[in-house]
């Protein structure tokens, strides 16, 4: 063990390095992504900079877009012996499809967006509205909108 994993901190101070609140680590202890502390002989949790490091882990592959159940199987590969960079990379890959997905998706929406507000004129009454009417399935662009 090397001194910094001496050092210990309280929940407090972890969540204040990691950037992150107290009840973020509490889900993250719950959802068991983070190791579990061990606890002082008055119960008061235990953290390292192990600790530190893992939600620091869990925050960047947010920002990327992973999922928390994403992120638990990156941290398992992590930790597993076993793990080849091969693997790392296929849950990249799969990470980078389905932003792609999504992507195409947002521009999708974007367009239909701009075709129905382009489509009202923005006077009149409501049941005259063609956004209205597009997304209650009359109009012929309520078509993009599935």
């Amino acid at each position: 063990m090397d001194t910094k994993e001496k050092i210990t901190y309280k929940v407090g101070e972890v969540a204040r390095k990691a950037g992150v609140n107290k009840e973020t680590l509490r889900y993250y202890e719950k959802r068991n992504l983070i190791t579990k502390p061990d606890r002082r002989r008055s119960g008061y949790r235990i953290f390292t900079q192990h600790h530190i490091d893992q939600v620091k882990f869990i925050k960047r592959a947010q920002e990327l877009g992973f999922t928390l159940s994403e992120i638990k199987e990156l941290l398992e590969l992590r930790t597993d012996e076993n793990t080849t960079c091969s693997e790392v990379k296929t849950e990249a890959e799969e990470k980078y499809k389905d932003v792609v997905e999504k992507i195409e998706d947002l521009q999708r929406i974007r367009t239909t967006l701009v075709e129905l507000i382009d489509s009202c004129s923005g006077s009149g009454p409501k049941g005259d509205c063609p956004i209205l009417e597009a997304l209650e399935g009359e109009n012929k662009m309520g078509e993009n909108l599935r």
